[in-house]
């Protein structure tokens, strides 16, 4: 399957998009069933500019260099809020985003949890990886993603039906809108609540309703950026929310502002 083209979580895509250059590229195929997507980066920005996303459930590696500065990789679990980066001068990044649920076989002995709202250097997160400088070094793009492959590969990850049925689980909350709510999912897998909300704590990262929670605002915010008039009322009918008040406070958690006025902002 080829890495999704959308932008959604991006904030502001059309910016980003008008002054870097940005590629998704695949993971080597016994990497796939853990990694959603590479994610590569480049720019000569000729002034500053914040780079702002809504994060998936995801945790992500990210290997970045900045003007003429070292190299240096980071492990960034999933963060709550808005993530923000402030992008100068020249640079690079190249990153990983595991699918949701994918992460715990790099890392095995740690709850995913733990590394939740956190961004840990690369070699205190997972000790004995290449420096970041063998990812973002090569000149060739495809050499980049070689090193990733082998960065990624070189952690051994086994195989674990934990992992498997998180992985599973996470991706039909994301693509079947008829699932609203976390009972159902538990009933669905077999599972007491508790026990998918501990398995979620363990292979996620957070809780399933988080993570429901997540994809509805990412709807609704690619909704508001597509320039036309929203119904948010019967949008919120659509998203699961027994209203357009309930939405617009989810909305408003989020992102600090309530949605019809990130629409025309």
């Amino acid at each position: 399957m080829a890495p999704r083209r959308d932008t959604r979580g991006i904030l502001d895509a059309a910016g980003l998009l008008s002054l870097v250059r940005f590629r998704r590229r695949e993971a080597a195929e016994p990497l796939r069933r853990y990694v959603e997507h590479y994610w590569l980066i480049d720019w000569d920005l000729p002034r500053p500019y914040t780079t702002r996303v809504l994060p998936h459930p995801s945790v992500n590696l990210v290997l970045q260099r900045y003007g003429d500065a070292p190299a240096y990789g980071e492990l960034t679990g999933i963060a709550p809020g808005v993530f923000r980066q402030r992008l100068t001068g020249t640079g690079r990044v190249c990153g990983v985003q595991f699918r949701p649920g994918g992460f715990g076989p790099f890392a095995p002995g740690r709850p995913v949890s733990h590394w939740t709202g956190r961004r840990v250097p690369l070699p205190e997160a997972l000790p004995g990886t290449p420096p970041a400088a063998a990812v973002t070094g090569p000149a060739d793009e495809d050499d980049r993603v070689a090193a990733l492959d082998a960065l990624l590969l070189g952690l051994r990850p086994e195989p674990d039906p934990d992992t498997d049925l998180a992985v599973a689980l996470a991706e039909r909350i994301r693509t079947d809108r008829a699932l609203r709510r976390v009972a159902d999912l538990a009933a669905d897998a077999g599972l007491s609540v508790r026990a998918l909300q501990r398995l979620f704590a363990r292979q996620v990262g957070v809780g399933p309703k988080w993570v429901i929670l997540r994809h509805r605002i990412h709807e609704a915010i690619e909704r508001a950026e597509t320039g036309t008039a929203v119904d948010w009322a019967a949008l919120a009918h659509e998203l699961g929310y027994s209203d357009q008040a309930h939405l617009t406070r989810d909305f408003t958690a989020t992102l600090g502002v309530p949605p019809t006025a990130y629409a025309t902002g």
